[in-house]
């Protein structure tokens, strides 16, 4: 004992445990282990505590303690609570901030760096980042101009549409994100974890292809900036006045390229502290709209002119008394002299010069509150009184302002939303911050607000101090070429320019380094097969693969050259993604998921719902074929995902939804059954499995599959022999061996394996319970058990027979398929023939299998033909005009043929056949059966007279009787034969039913007497039943085979078994003759209800 505690404690052990030897054995075997410290060597005392996972090698000690030695067998899986909370403290949400190469570990083993806790709050983590990139290229570029074009009013509804959609989207986003931690990946992560996998891949690359373009516009809009306002002389392609739009496009695409690749390259090798930058000019906008500085536009009549060639607003000049003409008239005439040919409207209207910022007292106001819309090559004209010119073809060729594109209210609203983009840089950012949960509802919200009172502001602003004609100025040609929104600025236009060139660089900069890892991100998930590549990277984990490709799409977007062409496209992606984020959060709202549990409580699913109609409707506002673009690549995306994406589960909101859709419609189901024109086969395939947990058939599954073509309900099923406690993990290999099956056999439905003490009562269990309220199985579908004869073991066969009693038993189809290893496969089967046998009715299953078998591409060439049985009274020519009317008004296309049988004397082989089964079945008893069931069969062979006549009702007679719809009519007992059937479906008369039956169960004399000289002494003791059973099959047997034997496929009619138990091995025999000699043999028996109608 003593050597156990000191292994136990150390080889030394620490003075605070030396008590323990002086307590009693029964006082130390109850000690807590957590009362002994152990000595780690540097004096201090380590306590031993168990954690999920633990690989402590002396876990076994941990737990003998006295307090919790009830819990301590699951201590391993089920941790105290205490090491739960301490490893829960520990947890440290890493940093989803750009790691860049210089901060990588160079060495592969070299000892992870302790990583400090977040610190950053609201304001500097949240609040500023979004403010950043809500206030971008549009505000600097294209807001003068759209409130100049709308006029104030519209472009207060454009503004207002806009920052609502975003705000409400905010919120939906806030409660997703404060729904617990958002690791890495942020809004795709949210979106993706609460819509599911295929939503969620669709919605993020929407979202990367919105960045990415993004990531184009800024860098259009910084080359405008530098070519058009900072140094225009560095344009390359230049171009008169009528290509000047064509050769400006040039310049774009070429200095874009440019850039771009300069960008990557900076992000490729590692950028820092880039975006801040563009922190530096944020407050520019603000103050400068405070000062207001003097800015004069030329006027020509009520046409404004660009301010380029000339710098005096003048026609003439008086210089030492001289009249000399200006710089200007060079423009409009064809010399410098007074006499010298002028433009028309230059001759007839005078130049006026007005102010461009005339101030907000100037009542300028009233001119801007309505809209100018135009389409391209329209004069910027101011509305004052003209003359007009008579011939106007030469207009273009002079310095006008005029509009470069068409413009139109839903053109300006997509080029509008950009700017109030980048509302998800707070998410993104929520491993940075110290209290996520708190500052990023606060933060996105007071961004947004922040932003929507700036544009807002802008708006009245703008179109109260400058001159409508300015605003309609996009390049601002008519102000000396500045940018419009820099001739308010204060001391200098340049601060404008500066400012949002670097603004632009920054953002653009973010959006070449944000997307290729949210590429990436969603190449890591592996829910994109073909995007797997692009989630590898450089040694420190930077994106290059996805940087590529953001690059190559990115230089698509440039190649469009068109800011304004361009702006619409992005608008598309980030508005689908808005979209899901509203849709996201309203189902969680309305699903009452138990995880939904948001921190920020200020949302509602209306809200929700509100924000996502917005985003559609914005989408058509915008560009009615992009956006149907959008959802195309985004629904294409969306089924790719679903047909040949990796399966996640995610506890997302749509797989709540479908579960609540199915619980509904459970419900619903259950309330009636299925009416006949709803009836299909709910298959329950019953599987055997060798000895390695195989599938011993796997083309009973491929012949499900081209039965069911993907609709209604299959469950496929299987019994394993013992009990669940031992055989848990074999019943879970089973379970995956099925469904690997099921997948290569392109079979869907359910797979269920069921362990049980033998195989009998397993496959009843089945049939009892699988499926769930409306949707359980009506129909089983097995293989014959091929080798019955050749088995030692009869319970093989007795399990067959007993399955087909308790289909019937329980109202429900049987399908028995033999030799199902020749079925087909995928392959495509040959013009051939389906031919149906149909003997009894059983509810027109018969005629339904080769329809729905007909529907797939296997069976789709073969032909259907119907074959019935007359006997020799019966009009033949009138049953196969009354069957082509039935078939007719089934809407079944089928040949139909009427087979003629007459009676016949009993053959020789059929005697032979019946008694080598006797003979085999009476060596079978005498080898397997115990003495008690020898005195049993004694019993049974003195009541034998009891159901000698029971294959007189069950088995096809040569009248080929009609067994009843349930177990009622199976068979009907000798002493029993007044009785009358409670109901008879017959393929003709019923009267023809009545004499055919009275006929065969009185002796027939005539064949008695001629039968008495051929008999053989052995077989005098043959029960006639049985001869009159085997007679039957034989003779069916020929005449199947004469017609049928080079059919693709045979379905006949399955006879049941007899209600007593003694003839089992006798109906296996007679099922195997009815076969003999055909390849694909399918036989049905209804479940007792019609499944098929003539009506609509």
């Amino acid at each position: 004992y003593r050597k156990i505690v000191s292994s136990d404690l150390g080889t030394s052990p620490a003075v605070s445990c030396n008590h323990v030897f002086s307590l009693s054995l029964s006082h130390v075997l109850l000690l807590s282990p957590s009362v002994c410290l152990s000595n780690t060597g540097d004096g201090n005392p380590r306590e031993s505590s168990p954690f999920i996972n633990n690989t402590d090698d002396n876990k076994g000690n941990l737990y003998d303690g006295k307090n919790m030695a009830l819990f301590e067998e699951e201590m391993d899986s089920n941790p105290m609570v205490s090491s739960l909370l301490s490893k829960l403290a520990n947890y440290t949400n890493l940093t989803q901030g750009v790691r860049e190469h210089e901060e990588a570990d160079e060495d592969e083993g070299a000892k992870k760096q302790t990583v400090k806790s977040p610190q950053m709050g609201t304001f500097i983590g949240v609040y500023l980042p979004c403010l950043q990139n809500i206030l971008g290229v549009i505000l600097f570029l294209r807001m003068t101009w759209i409130v100049g074009t709308a006029g104030i009013l519209e472009a207060f509804i454009i503004v207002t549409m806009c920052c609502s959609c975003t705000m409400l989207t905010a919120i939906s986003m806030s409660a997703i994100a404060t729904n617990g931690v958002v690791p890495a990946g942020g809004s795709y992560y949210m979106i993706s974890r609460s819509l599911g996998p295929e939503f969620g891949g669709a919605v993020g690359l929407c979202f990367y292809l919105g960045t990415t373009f993004a990531g184009a516009m800024y860098i259009l809009g910084t080359i405008e900036i530098l070519l058009t306002y900072i140094v225009p002389s560095a344009a390359i392609f230049k171009a008169e006045k009528a290509e000047e739009a064509d050769a400006l496009l040039n310049n774009m695409r070429v200095y874009g390229t440019c850039c771009l690749t300069l960008m990557a390259l900076v992000v490729f090798v590692g950028v820092k502290y880039v975006n801040k930058l563009a922190l530096v000019f944020l407050a520019c906008v603000v103050l400068s709209i405070l000062a207001i500085s003097k800015n004069e536009v030329c006027l020509l009549g009520n046409r404004t002119l660009q301010n380029h060639g000339f710098d005096k607003c003048m026609k003439t000049e008086i210089i030492d008394n001289v009249t000399m003409t200006t710089k200007l008239w060079s423009l409009f005439c064809k010399g410098p002299e007074l006499n010298a040919s002028c433009s028309e409207y230059f001759s007839l209207n005078n130049v006026t010069e007005i102010q461009g910022i005339p101030g907000l007292t100037s009542g300028v106001i009233s001119e801007n509150l309505w809209g100018s819309y135009g389409p391209a090559g329209m004069l910027v004209e101011k509305a004052i009184p003209s003359v007009p010119a008579s011939d106007a073809s030469q207009d273009k060729h002079m310095p006008y302002v005029v509009n470069d594109i068409t413009a139109f209210f839903t053109l300006l609203v997509g080029i509008y939303f950009p700017s109030v983009t980048g509302i998800m840089a707070g998410s993104n950012r929520s491993g940075d911050l110290r209290d996520a949960q708190r500052s990023i509802p606060i933060g996105t919200i007071l961004a947004i607000a922040t932003t929507t009172i700036i544009y807002l502001s802008c708006v009245v602003v703008f179109g109260a101090c400058i001159e409508g004609v300015v605003l309609r100025d996009k390049f601002g040609d008519s102000v000396k070429g500045n940018l419009v929104i820099g001739t308010l600025s204060w001391p200098s236009p340049w601060v404008i320019v500066i400012g949002s060139f670097f603004s632009c660089c920054g953002a653009g900069l973010q959006s070449l380094t944000g997307a290729p890892r949210l590429l990436q991100a969603i190449a890591r998930d592996g829910i994109v097969p073909f995007l797997q590549v692009f989630g590898h990277g450089k040694a420190n984990g930077e994106p290059t693969w996805a940087l590529l490709l953001t690059a190559v799409i990115c230089e698509c977007g440039i190649l469009i050259a068109s800011l304004d062409a361009v702006a619409p496209i992005l608008s598309m992606f980030f508005l689908m993604c808005y979209l899901f984020v509203n849709l996201a959060c309203a189902l969680q709202t309305l699903l009452r998921t138990p995880n939904w549990r948001p921190r920020f409580k200020y949302y509602h699913w209306t809200l929700s719902f509100l924000g996502m109609s917005l985003c559609l409707a914005l989408m058509f506002i915008s560009s009615w074929y992009y956006a149907l673009v959008a959802m195309l690549i985004a629904g294409c995306i969306y089924k790719y995902i679903e047909y040949r994406g990796a399966e996640k589960e995610w506890g997302d909101g749509i797989r709540g939804l479908s579960l609540n859709a199915a619980r509904y419609a459970l419900i619903r189901l259950e309330e009636a059954p299925p009416h006949t024109k709803n009836w299909r086969p709910q298959l329950l395939v019953l599987l055997n499995l060798d000895s390695e947990l195989s599938v011993k058939h796997p083309r009973l599954l491929s012949f499900t599959t081209q039965l069911k073509a993907g609709k209604g309900l299959t469950v496929v099923g299987s019994v394993l022999e013992g009990t669940y406690l031992t055989r848990e993990s074999d019943g879970k290999r089973a379970e995956q061996s099925i469904k690997s099956a099921m997948a290569s056999e392109k079979t869907k439905g359910f797979c269920h394996v069921v362990v049980s003490s033998n195989l009998r009562d397993g496959f009843s269990h089945l049939i009892q319970s699988a499926g769930l309220g409306g949707m359980k199985h009506n129909s089983v579908l097995m293989a014959w058990p091929a080798s019955w004869r050749q088995s030692n073991d009869p319970q093989s066969w007795k399990n067959f027979i007993e399955t087909v009693r308790e289909t019937t038993a329980a109202h429900q189809a049987l399908l028995v398929a033999k030799n199902v290893d020749s079925f087909p496969h995928q392959e495509r089967l040959a013009e051939g023939t389906i031919d149906v046998w149909w003997i009894v009715h059983d509810g027109g299953l018969l005629m339904l299998l080769p329809f729905l078998l007909q529907q797939h591409k296997v069976w789709r060439k073969c032909k259907m033909r119907i074959f019935t049985v007359a006997q020799l009274d019966d009009n033949s020519i009138q049953m196969k005009k009354d069957l082509q009317m039935f078939l007719y008004h089934l809407r079944l296309n089928a040949e139909v043929e009427v087979v003629e049988m007459h009676d016949s004397d009993i053959s020789a082989f059929t005697y032979e056949k019946t008694l080598v089964m006797e003979q085999r079945s009476q060596m079978l008893k005498q080898m397997q059966l115990s003495r008690t069931e020898r005195e049993r069969e004694v019993m049974l062979h003195d009541t034998r007279s009891v159901y000698e006549g029971i294959c007189s009702d069950h088995i096809f007679i040569n009248a080929q009787l009609i067994h009843d719809r349930n177990t009622a009519s199976h068979a009907a007992l000798s002493d029993k034969t007044d009785a009358t059937p409670e109901r008879v479906h017959m393929t003709w008369t019923k009267d023809k039913f009545c004499t055919e039956r009275n006929r065969n169960r009185e002796p027939n004399a005539s064949v008695a007497v001629r039968d008495l000289f051929n008999m053989k002494p052995e077989w005098e003791s043959l029960n006639q039943s049985n001869v009159r059973c085997m007679h039957t099959a034989v003779k069916l047997n020929e005449v199947v085979v004469n017609k049928s034997q080079g059919a693709h496929l045979v379905l006949l009619n399955m006879p049941g078994p007899p209600k007593s138990r003694g003839g089992d091995e006798n109906y296996m025999e007679f099922l195997e003759v009815l076969m003999e000699g055909l390849n694909r043999v399918l036989l049905v028996r209804g479940g007792g209800r019609e499944v098929i109608t003539i009506y609509s």
